[in-house]
């Protein structure tokens, strides 16, 4: 069983919706795997940060956890303490899965199977007419359990990740199928697919699938927002321009004022990640001016011509 979800993002079951998402960004911006590619403990408990995160920001599996419904895997708690009756005990049937080296792991649960459950309780023996040895005497059957979950990884390109394009999926057993990602999507994010595991008497597990979401050469991922570094000439800079940018979407032209410097960051909206509501944030591109190197025509344009500013006043210096 995991620990408490809010112990590992450091919150009071009390905690706010804000302060639970802010507690999670905090712990994945220190934990991020692309910032700790020689630290497996780093990435281990980015994952674990994660699966809390998802737990709590989903105000449905918060309560069920609050009221004990579920544990922090989003597993149904084990019924009447997990002892049974009269000591012979029954639980949710063997949920240890394996682990495929196939493709792709998310959080969810799906809820207690309860007619497995009576079935277990009063079932096979004649219910609760054949005496106390026939319903809850010693003949009492466990509900049949369910087959091993199966592990994957989806390793999901940043482009496909920040537009949500839906993502083909081989199962263990030969099958395809079309995975939609969720909203919000983050690096070592779990998805559940309800009974797409191994086979079991009572009925299949599920597949567990933990999406990848790789780097690119030149887009950068910033909480919701996309950052790019974008190059301009010097003409551009100083007579201001229009020119043609990258974003995940596809190119889009975009209006460089007069005079612009280096660094100046201007905002295309609506071309981020997509938050948990659906929203998308922002790509920010900052300005780079590219000069050419030993131009001589540009050195003699600017002969004789001195910029006498100090551009470096607000340091002090």
């Amino acid at each position: 069983m995991a620990a408490d979800p809010y112990s590992i993002l450091g919150v009071a079951r009390s905690a706010s919706e804000k302060e639970v998402k802010s507690a999670y960004r905090k712990l994945a911006k220190d934990l991020h795997p692309d910032t700790n590619k020689d630290n497996p403990k780093a990435t281990e408990r980015f994952a674990e940060v994660t699966r809390a995160y998802d737990l709590l920001s989903d105000k449905d599996k918060r309560a069920k956890f609050d009221r004990g419904e579920i544990d922090a895997d989003g597993n149904p708690a084990m019924p009447f303490g997990g002892g049974g009756f009269g000591g012979a005990g029954f639980g949710r049937g063997g949920q240890g899965g394996f682990r495929h080296d196939g493709g792709f792991e998310t959080g969810g649960a799906d809820g207690p199977d309860l007619s497995d459950l009576f079935e277990g309780l009063f079932g096979g023996r004649g219910g609760m007419g054949g005496g106390m040895g026939g319903g809850f005497g010693g003949g009492r059957r466990a509900a049949p359990p369910k087959g091993a979950n199966v592990s994957y990884r989806l390793q999901v390109p940043f482009v496909e990740a920040a537009t949500r394009a839906p993502q083909r999926v081989t199962l263990s057993g030969g099958s395809t199928i079309e995975l939609k990602l969720p909203a919000g999507v983050e690096h070592g994010q779990q998805m559940r697919l309800g009974g797409k595991g191994e086979p079991g008497p009572g009925g299949a597990g599920d597949a567990l699938v933990t999406i990848e979401i790789g780097s690119h050469p030149f887009f950068v991922r910033d909480g919701d927002h996309i950052r790019l570094d974008l190059p301009v000439t010097l003409d551009e800079a100083v007579n201001g321009a229009k020119v043609k940018v990258p974003t995940v979407d596809g190119a889009v032209m975009l209006t460089v004022a007069p005079g612009s410097s280096s660094g100046r960051t201007l905002r295309l909206k609506g071309k981020g990640f997509s938050r948990k509501d659906g929203e998308r944030g922002d790509q920010l591109v900052t300005l780079q001016i590219d000069l050419p190197g030993a131009d001589e025509d540009l050195r003699a344009r600017l002969a004789g011509w001195q910029d006498t500013r100090n551009p470096r006043a607000r340091f002090g210096v």
